[in-house]
């Protein structure tokens, strides 16, 4: 029988696809409108869809497989065909937390999967920002990872009734920074950052930031669906959006990923011309797997991969770091808080 703690992670896939409509209600990249480029003076065959985000951190295509699951029997299933897809179109991924497998060694083969189905590929492993030096070292070993990520999730602990309570995290960011041998990206869990936010994180060194603005998975709505002691669901709405967090970001000298509610490769696109350097896709992605099948998953990568060098093209940028300089124009909520918050 399966611990508490995998229980929750299949708790976690099953709610996360319950409750997808509702958390994707909004598409909020709809507020960024690209400006047509009729002269691009380029082919598909001039771009190159590559993307160095680190010493020892290139990857093939500016998306990847964002964070999503490992711990428990049906975890280490969606994580293989995870895996065998992100080898064969040639996709960085990050697996879910691995706190449960440096707590119940029993699981660790739910995350060790990624690596033996993609074992050339670029894996990155996950741990809160509370991790201790040596587990984090202990999960990095595990994984081969090539990177680290670090989870903000205050919200989502909030609404856990078993979750944490105390959030002092950025001096342990700082350590890990300066001592783990691999790139460390810190992100979020789908609740956004502010400009503050992203100053406190440079300002201990970190140079990796997953900004992971609300419009996506939603882990305060999951959590409150998981929470019989009390309905916290005024935080369904809490966070600042992805294109939000994007502008809070603009003039970073970190390196910026987005993600959160990421469908279509014209997010991908909106989300390097507002400052991404890469962009990280999990919901949408689970959804299909789970709902259509892996047949369905590989085509639609299939479909990505097509559309995405073609959508650079017609934007005359030959790399993704070019969609930087494609001018833009904001509608509606978006504008009106980039103007609010001194952005633009």
């Amino acid at each position: 029988m399966e611990s508490q703690q995998a229980h929750r992670k299949d708790e976690h896939l099953s709610l996360a696809t319950a409750t997808y409509q509702r958390a994707h209600q909004h598409h909020y990249f709809n507020q960024v409108r690209l400006i047509h480029n009729a002269l691009p003076e380029m082919g598909v065959k001039d771009v190159d869809q590559r993307v160095q985000l680190a010493d020892g951190l290139q990857l093939e295509w500016p998306f990847y497989l964002e964070a999503m699951t490992g711990g428990s029997n049906q975890a280490a299933k969606v994580n293989r065909t995870l895996a065998q897809l992100a080898s064969k179109h040639h996709l960085a991924m990050a697996t879910g937390s691995l706190s449960i497998a440096l707590k119940e060694p029993v699981t660790q083969s739910s995350f060790t999967v990624v690596r033996e189905e993609n074992p050339d590929g670029s894996v990155i492993a996950n741990l809160g920002a509370d991790v201790s030096l040596d587990k984090a070292r202990t999960a990095i070993d595990l994984l081969g990872a090539d990177a680290l990520e670090l989870h903000l999730n205050a919200a989502q602990e909030l609404v856990m009734p078993e979750g944490d309570r105390d959030f002092h995290w950025l001096d342990n960011i700082a350590d890990l920074v300066e001592k783990l041998d691999v790139p460390v990206i810190v992100k979020e869990v789908g609740f956004g950052m502010n400009r503050t936010t992203i100053e406190q994180l440079q300002g201990v060194g970190v140079k990796l930031i997953n900004i992971s603005g609300r419009g996506g998975t939603n882990f305060a709505m999951i959590e409150d669906r998981r929470n019989h002691q009390f309905d916290l669901d005024d935080l369904a709405s809490w966070g600042q959006t992805t294109p939000e967090s994007l502008l809070e970001a603009r003039g970073s000298k970190a390196t910026i990923i987005a993600s959160g509610g990421i469908t279509c490769p014209i997010d991908i696109i909106k989300a390097g011309v507002l400052g991404a350097q890469a962009v990280g896709v999990a919901g949408y992605f689970l959804n299909i797997l789970i709902r259509d099948g892996a047949t369905a998953l590989d085509e639609v990568l299939t479909e990505w991969q097509t559309e995405i060098p073609r959508l650079l093209t017609l934007l005359g940028c030959r790399n993704f770091r070019d969609l930087q300089k494609t001018p833009f124009v904001l509608q509606g909520d978006l504008y009106s808080y980039a103007q609010q918050r001194h952005l633009i």
